[in-house]
């Protein structure tokens, strides 16, 4: 007489065994066609999870049910293999990571946009299907708004189309392949997000310079998933730590804790033998901001929401202690074809009446030009002693100078506003996301 507990484990053991199979057989076929993958498709694991009713992934283990896989690979094996790559790609493009204080329901449809719109874009035969009409109309719009479809783009033109519950549930549906409740790592787990933050950007800068490397051998259909790995590998820049560069060293009176005088040390250990005399030193060298330029675009084509919060940003890390002096010289210059104004800042006060009363002045063309000049006039006038450089807020469509200045300079994009073009080599290129803003204002109110 047969057990049916026995015989029940041995179908279940049978039917992991079969899924593990699956799971190779997609990972085998995705290498042999996209081998600049190699790396992403061998480090996630699986693992089943019955009764779960879904696929997913936390960027370590494919999580599977078992029923739920053998159903997918009875629509064919395209469908596991789009399946696999999806959750690879969400992985690769930071989705579990970088959701911030975004809905989290929208952001899941924008991940899932993001990596369904490269798969639907690689016309290879290991995933190729052909997107319904419902999918290509939405690619279309959405392009009308963002160049190329990264999770982040998605996301703001989906909030500004004003969708209605029932849009969003027919765009959920057609886009949904994976579970993403499994990107919260729970506190029990042996990995930590900034495991696999490091792991998948290890793998995403090998996977960029494999691309790169192929150069005309590569497909073309690999160039929408070379742009999203592009776009997610541009550095990112903490501003604060950005505004340090242009610091400077200088005595300020304070008592510095950390040194001594020597004089007194020594006089000690000649006098006492063994004694030294410890006298705190009433200066201390510390580097802070003191002098620099922020130049703010004014023309058209510049957000005068987002010129204000550059502005607020640039403020909240100066009005933090330990940031400048207690005397600056600080201008903030607005231009557009010509220098509208320029506020001279030398203290805290004065930037929260600046930043009270602000008012974008300018809506004319673009041009880097002026304000380059009137800093030129300036330095002529001997009206800076230790310029170290100056930040210019722009949307980056406009005329630049020839020369290079002789201190620091870094053109200062918005994301959502960036450009890249004929950005000259001589300055820095530094880009911050919306996101990083709108979160600290909001955690300042």
């Amino acid at each position: 007489m047969i057990d049916p507990i026995r015989h029940r484990q041995i179908e279940e053991a049978n039917q992991v065994a079969l899924c593990v199979r699956i799971l190779n057989n997609a990972r085998n076929e995705l290498y042999l066609n996209m081998r600049y993958l190699d790396l992403s498709l061998a480090s996630l694991g699986f693992e089943a999870a019955p009764g779960s009713g879904a696929l997913g992934t936390d960027g370590f283990v494919i999580y599977y049910d078992p029923d739920y896989l053998c159903a997918l690979y009875g629509q064919g094996r395209v469908m596991v293999n789009r399946a696999y790559l999806h959750m690879v790609l969400h992985c690769l493009f930071s989705h579990m990571d970088t959701r911030g204080r975004r809905a989290a329901e929208y952001w899941n449809l924008a991940c899932d946009i993001a990596a369904e719109s490269v798969i639907d874009g690689l016309y290879l035969r290991c995933v190729h299907r052909q997107p319904p009409l419902y999918r290509l109309d939405w690619y279309g719009r959405l392009r009308k708004h963002i160049r190329v479809l990264n999770a982040e783009g998605v996301y703001k033109t989906l909030q500004e189309m004003n969708l209605n519950q029932k849009q969003y549930e027919r765009l959920a549906a057609e886009f949904y392949v994976d579970d993403h409740h499994l990107w919260e790592l729970p506190q029990d787990s042996p990995h930590t997000e900034m495991v696999r933050q490091n792991q998948w950007s290890d793998n995403r800068e090998k996977m960029q310079t494999e691309m790169e490397t192929l150069g005309n051998e590569q497909d073309e259909n690999d160039n929408s998933l070379l742009e999203q790995v592009q776009v997610e590998n541009r550095e990112r820049y903490d501003y604060q730590q950005f505004l340090r560069k242009f610091s400077v060293l200088k005595e300020e009176m304070q008592v510095d804790a950390d040194s001594f005088d020597y004089i007194f040390y020594s006089y000690g250990l000649s006098l006492y033998g063994n004694m030294p005399l410890i006298e705190p030193l009433e200066s201390k060298e510390i580097s802070r901001i003191e002098e620099f330029v922020v130049v703010v675009d004014t023309s058209m084509s510049c957000s005068g929401e987002l010129v204000r919060r550059f502005l607020e940003e640039t403020y909240a890390v100066l009005c933090e202690k330990g940031s400048y002096f207690r005397h600056t010289n600080i201008h903030i210059i607005q231009c557009d074809e010509e220098v509208r104004e320029d506020r001279r800042i030398t203290s805290r006060e004065e930037m929260e009446a600046y930043m009270k009363d602000f008012t974008l002045i300018g809506n004319g063309g673009t041009d880097f030009r002026p304000a380059f000049e009137h800093v030129a006039q300036m330095l002529g006038r001997r009206e800076f002693h230790h310029l170290k450089g100056l930040l210019y807020f722009t949307d980056g469509m406009g005329i630049y100078p020839l020369k290079r200045p002789p201190y620091d300079t870094a053109f200062v994009f918005v994301k959502d506003q960036y450009t890249d073009i004929s950005v000259p080599a001589w300055a820095i290129k530094l880009i911050l996301e919306p996101e990083q803003i709108m979160e600290r204002q909001a955690d300042e109110h």
